[in-house]
């Protein structure tokens, strides 16, 4: 209890500089991140936070339902495909958006070529670029025709198509550079919830939308006020949760969140995620440490590694060894491969075949939950390979790793929460950037996989690419990420895997 005493200490000191927010009291759910948050849009902001809020403030046409693994109407009414290449869309009638204008399709029309038109530069282009046009048939159906088949079409829909307003960008006020930034634009959607201010890096305060449409797979919103709050040091989060600071918590440490709960003080729950572990290899020995272009020395630190232990011991219950380059969870994703069971003799003998009787010495690179890499790095040590650890920024490491100036890498994935092997595989094997081994064979089965809606045919396209990462030892598949949220007695809040919080569906005890 004495983490908690002290946590305790700390919230009432803050408390002399930091305003209480009383959540029940005052109908406002506060939670926190360490994310400083400067653009409010879903799509010039790649951050999980705004993931979270993107469902809050704008819906797209259709809504994954995790219960059911199916896609429900959401400001589509319904759709009817046209083959392979094309689908359209009939759309509700009784949309407004924040600002009080009428949700028809032009907003879609406009939305969709908005993000065709590289000229306006939207990010993560592999979430629209699917699609080849969207074209209005009347005020209230859409045709969407496709570049080709495309399995993820309705993932993206609904995890990553947020419909605007239309012209909402067009006003986007010119930078010094002379290029439009559409991020400062403010923000407008149809979502169960609307920003009523934000402080640049500190907080949002978003107000429920009591225009919100009814019936749909949202609900309507009982909660009144949201706010988020950039709390930089979790242990200034987990007091303010303790003191009513805060209602909502996640990525609590799991010797944190156990004394937590133990204390009865607040919720806490351990979920699982689509988010998954992984080490990747130098295969062709770009990195100038050639160690890992010998399938035996890769086979060698994939048996060293005590993947079980890390996740039973550092991650959490819901946490589970993986085999395949993907969630279990996720469509496609079979774990009939070849696997790398705990075995350090296994890796000393391996070592000793490839050459290395004494192991050998080598950069590792890491950027995410220090203690998981630590534990690794340990499990090396314990059969001669030594690693020397350099952890980094998220995108300092990604640029290393895609210039090949990496060994060995410690990431992490969560495929944009879409429950497909083709939001992960293909990224990483496809032959791209973060590709590390630029094998054909593995390019050519997921392309098969990734052009065909028949369930069969791309199981067995899926399964023959994992089955050849597995076999070749490209990747070391560590572990699903699992979560610990802690939250308020007085807060009815369900987690689920996909890592998007659904406040829109909270409500008080």
């Amino acid at each position: 209890m004495k983490h908690l005493q002290l946590a305790l200490a700390g919230a009432l000191a803050a408390s002399l500089a930091v305003p209480a927010f009383a959540g029940k009291s005052d109908d406002t759910l506060n939670w926190a991140t360490d994310k400083e948050i400067a653009v409010i849009d879903p799509y010039f902001s790649v951050t999980r936070e705004l993931v979270i809020m993107g469902q809050m403030g704008w819906d797209g046409l259709v809504l994954f339902n995790s219960e059911t693994g199916e896609f429900d109407p959401l400001l589509a009414k319904s759709w009817t495909w046209d083959g392979n290449m094309a689908v359209e869309f009939k759309l509700r009638e009784d949309v407004v958006f924040h600002d009080g204008s009428t949700f028809d399709a032009d907003d879609v029309v406009y939305t969709i070529n908005f993000l065709l038109d590289e000229e306006n530069g939207v990010p993560a282009a592999s979430i629209y670029n699917w699609m080849k046009s969207a074209e209005k048939i009347d005020d209230y159906t859409v045709r969407i025709e496709l570049n080709a088949p495309s399995p993820l079409a309705f993932s993206y829909l609904s995890n990553e198509i947020s419909i605007m307003p239309s012209g909402h960008y067009d006003n986007a006020p010119t930078g010094a550079d002379g290029s439009k930034d559409y991020s400062s634009v403010p923000p407008v959607g149809t979502g169960p919830y609307m920003v009523a201010d934000s402080q640049t890096g500190k907080s949002i305060l978003w107000k429920r939308n009591d225009a919100y449409f009814e019936g749909g797979p949202k609900g309507t919103p009982e909660i009144g006020n949201i706010r988020y709050r950039t709390i930089s040091e979790s242990n200034t989060q987990l007091a303010e949760l303790l003191t009513g600071g805060l209602d909502w918590i996640w990525d609590v440490p799991k010797e944190q969140a156990l004394r937590m709960e133990d204390s009865g003080q607040v919720s806490v729950v351990n979920e699982k995620t689509l988010r998954i572990s992984y080490m990747a290899f130098d295969v062709d020995g770009d990195s100038g440490q050639d160690f890992f272009t010998d399938k035996r020395v890769r086979q060698a630190v994939s048996h060293a590694i005590n993947r079980e232990a890390i996740a039973i011991e550092l991650v959490g219950p819901a946490s589970t060894v993986i085999h395949s380059a993907c969630h279990p969870d996720q469509f496609g994703c079979t774990q009939d491969v070849k696997q790398y069971d705990y075995d350090p003799d296994k890796a000393r003998a391996l070592l000793i075949e490839a050459g290395y009787p004494a192991g050998f010495e080598f950069d590792l690179y890491g950027y995410r939950q220090r203690e998981f890499t630590e534990a690794v790095i340990g499990d090396l040590a314990a059969v001669g390979i030594r690693a020397n650890l350099n952890w980094m920024q998220y995108g300092s490491l990604l640029d290393l790793t895609h210039k090949g100036k990496t060994p060995i890498n410690h990431m992490t994935w969560g495929s944009g929460s879409i429950p497909d092997v083709g939001a992960i595989t293909p990224h990483f094997f496809s032959g791209g950037a973060d590709d590390p081994a630029k094998d054909p064979r593995t390019a050519e089965a997921l392309a098969r996989g990734d052009t065909s809606v028949d369930s069969a045919v791309r199981k067995e396209a899926y399964a023959e690419a994992l089955g050849i990462i597995a076999e070749e030892a490209y990747w070391l598949p560590m572990f699903t990420y699992a979560k610990y949220y802690a939250f308020s007695k007085d807060l009815n809040f369900t987690p689920t895997s996909d890592e998007i919080p659904r406040f829109f569906e909270a409500t008080w005890n």
